[in-house]
């Protein structure tokens, strides 16, 4: 049930805020740039649940210059703020902090902030550099500003939340990170506020990257799968003996699969996968431009062998038309026989 919610544009008033809602409950925070949608309130909704009926839950609005870079869309990104106040009561918050650029940056761009490190020059800060160090130094902000217990953030920036985990690990931030899984629309695309610059056509292409996506995802079970039954078998029996045991008319494809499927699951085949998928969507109208494709280790996002076993995260990145779009999934790859 919706209920009152405080709008909140300065530091001083947030800091009145927070001392009236000191007790008896916990403090959590949902930082975004606004233009909310479904996302954003599945983040508000968990973070009330996470909090109870006596926490208190705090929506951040505002859209950081220093996280984008020369040539992007920081004039155009949406602000919304009305309906944004909506969506965040309905979802369960309790008061939007709202900012000016002036009131988080007083006297202009800070001269100390944040550096990301190894891991912000890959993927994401290999295509935008600067632009985690950014991310994090408004993070950083806005953890001291509002010091809840716990922060939320989308697992569909898989990126920045391995960052921010890492930085409050690395900087003894008292503070829970939250990661809440991504929100799809029905057709698969990931929720985002650029979604809304996509034309008809442009979103059809766009569907490429959750079906890369979720074919990597397919191949990996479909490999898992085949390997659990093979291995199945007696123990003396040999791996093609056992695949002809399985059934004479599906040994071939099944061995050829088999074979394909390492002992950590076959990362280069699972990559394959999604790579067959976005080169088929290079060539619609309009093409995909894809930006990376990559399999990588969530500890620090380096790419993963083949013979990876545990978790990864396959992540994508590609423009259609003047639209960037992100999205990722994350893979655990079977242990050796």
């Amino acid at each position: 049930m919706s209920h009152d919610i405080e709008l909140v544009p300065t530091r001083e008033d947030l800091e009145r805020l927070l001392r009236r809602h000191a007790s008896p409950g916990r403090t959590a925070v949902v930082m975004t740039m606004g233009a909310l949608h479904e996302g954003h309130a599945t983040l508000v909704r968990t973070a009330r649940e996470h909090m109870g009926p006596d926490g208190f839950v705090v929506v951040t609005v505002f859209v950081n210059p220093l996280q984008f870079g020369a040539g992007e869309d920081l004039d155009r990104y949406p602000r919304t703020l009305d309906a944004d106040l909506k969506t965040a009561r309905e979802a369960g918050a309790d008061a939007v902090f709202a900012p000016s650029a002036d009131e988080v940056y007083p006297g202009g761009e800070p001269q100390v902030r944040v550096s990301a490190g190894p891991m912000g020059e890959l993927l994401e800060g290999a295509s935008r550099p600067g632009h985690f160090d950014g991310m994090l130094t408004v993070v950083a902000k806005l953890l001291h500003l509002t010091r809840p217990d716990a922060a939320f953030f989308g697992q569909k920036d898989a990126q920045q939340l391995a960052l921010i985990r890492r930085m409050a690990r690395d900087l003894n931030f008292p503070v829970e990170i939250v990661g809440v899984p991504t929100v799809r629309e029905p057709d698969g695309l990931a929720l985002s506020s650029r979604n809304r610059y996509l034309s008809p056509d442009e979103r059809r292409t766009a569907l490429a990257l959750s079906r890369a996506l979720f074919a990597a995802h397919d191949r990996l079970a479909a490999q898992q799968a085949l390997r659990a039954r093979a291995e199945s078998a007696p123990a003396p029996t040999a791996r093609a003996a056992a695949l002809s045991a399985l059934g004479e008319a599906r040994a071939a494809a099944d061995a050829h699969a088999v074979a394909v499927a390492q002992p950590g699951g076959g990362a280069d085949a699972v990559r394959a996968a999604a790579r067959a998928v976005l080169d088929e969507a290079a060539k619609a109208t309009p093409p995909l431009d894809l930006d990376y494709l990559a399999l990588v280790d969530p500890a620090d996002f380096g790419e993963v062998p083949d013979g990876h076993t545990g978790e990864a995260i396959m992540a994508v990145a590609a423009r259609v038309g003047t639209t960037r779009l992100i999205d990722n999934i994350p893979l655990t790859f079977g242990a050796p026989a």
